[in-house]
């Protein structure tokens, strides 16, 4: 069974004092953790571990000392009840845990890894999120055990009154929290019993948002503008409708297409998000599109030119990087092709997904629909395409008012 005692450290320091340090043995072997304070060996009581009344600060540095011995005894309560076997030193991480403890030393953990996975989007994504955290908690850095339902309802509160966040983006804010909380559960930085998500805690539901897309109607317009056909602006209509033409296929993935990924009249690729691979037949429109960057081959590969650029195509992060600083751009223009078509819908490169969801509607099989979208999930399938069938809800609301 391993003891805990309060102890006057043997080193003497350069003022004459002794550290007071928790001494916890087991097996005879000890662990040490100083207390920060230090008292000469004349002040101290070593049979009843007290500082003596000769001391100007016995009271506060009793009091200190019994709440100090009181927590290290409580861990190892903890301990004793989870392990059979435990050592010291494992009694001692466990009332002074090491580096990389704290909830912002183990972000810094989770943005570093998401860095070496080449997952750009997370990144930049994710540490304003922790920024607000911190700038939540005034800049200090907190334990784990200490980031309660109570302070992350604060949180929640901050962020919407004092920063007028949307609900959604709360929830991505609480996501990152709870995705490095996981991180140091399994880690073995912070006990289970800690965590403050799920059941009658803090429950991550995003809200239901609306999906608009375009119509057909408002499709050909954007195909039979007059656009300048050296002029970016072109450049950005064709990437939207080469990407509507293909069932709303992610702009990253049609970014990254290559010459070889046309092959026999069909086109070959999987699918970044979640690597599901696949092969359509090139619609005329697309391939009328592709014909235009012809001329411009490389030795990159590439069919449209905005990763041109980058040096190294395999370096994931630079490519991350690059393909939201051009879909940045994509968009700005896409406004402009929104106001020359006068469109008075949002125009981006994601709506190109929710046009084609909204013109298929129920005309096509969900099962086919998972096909094109390429979802891992028929569930997601259905709960995406929910977000344009209207038919039944119009033809319901009509029986009840056709008076």
């Amino acid at each position: 069974m391993a003891s805990v005692k309060i102890v006057l450290r043997k080193k003497q320091n350069q003022d004459l004092t002794y550290p007071l340090a928790i001494r916890i043995t087991k097996d005879r072997k000890s662990s040490f953790i100083y207390i920060g304070h230090s008292v000469k060996l004349s002040d101290w009581e070593p049979k009843e571990q007290r500082v003596k009344k000769s001391h100007p600060n016995s009271a506060r540095l009793n009091n200190l000392i019994l709440k100090k011995l009181a927590e290290a005894n409580n861990s190892l309560l903890d301990l004793e009840v989870q392990k059979d076997s435990i050592s010291s030193h494992a009694v001692k991480q466990k009332i002074k845990p090491s580096a990389g403890s704290t909830f912002f030393e183990q972000a810094k953990l989770y943005i570093a890894n998401l860095k070496r996975s080449g997952k750009f989007n997370r990144v930049s994504a994710e540490q304003p999120r922790i920024k607000h955290f911190k700038e939540f908690l005034k800049g200090q850095d907190i334990n784990f055990q200490d980031i309660t339902v109570s302070l992350l309802n604060n949180f929640k509160a901050y962020l919407k009154g004092t920063r007028s966040i949307s609900e959604r983006t709360i929830v991505n804010h609480l996501i990152v929290i709870r995705s490095i909380f996981n991180q140091a559960i399994k880690g073995n930085v912070t006990d289970q019993k800690y965590y403050p998500f799920g059941s009658n805690k803090i429950k991550i539901k995003f809200p239901d948002s609306i999906k608009l897309g375009l119509t057909t109607d408002e499709v050909k317009v954007i195909e039979e503008l007059d656009l300048d056909h050296t002029s970016y602006l072109h450049h950005a209509r064709n990437m939207w409708l080469f990407s509507f033409y293909f069932a709303g296929m992610r702009v990253s993935d049609v970014l990254r297409l290559k010459w070889d990924d046309l092959q026999d009249n069909r086109l070959y690729y999987a699918m970044g998000k979640n690597l599901k691979a696949g092969s359509l037949r090139i619609p005329e429109k697309a391939l009328k599109i592709v014909v235009q960057y012809q001329s411009a081959k490389d030795e990159t590969g590439l069919i449209f030119p905005d990763l041109k650029t980058l040096q190294d195509l395999d370096d994931s992060y630079e490519v991350q990087r690059k393909i939201k600083s051009v879909v940045r751009r994509l968009n700005e223009n896409l406004l402009t092709v929104a106001k020359a078509a006068k469109i008075n819908k949002p125009l981006t490169m994601h709506i190109s997904r929710h046009t084609f969801g909204n013109i298929s509607g129920d005309k096509i099989p969900i099962q086919m629909l998972q096909k094109l979208y390429r979802h891992t999930s028929v569930t997601t399938t259905i709960g995406y395409q929910a977000n344009f069938i209207h038919k039944d809800a119009d033809e319901a609301l009509d029986s009840v008012i056709a008076l």
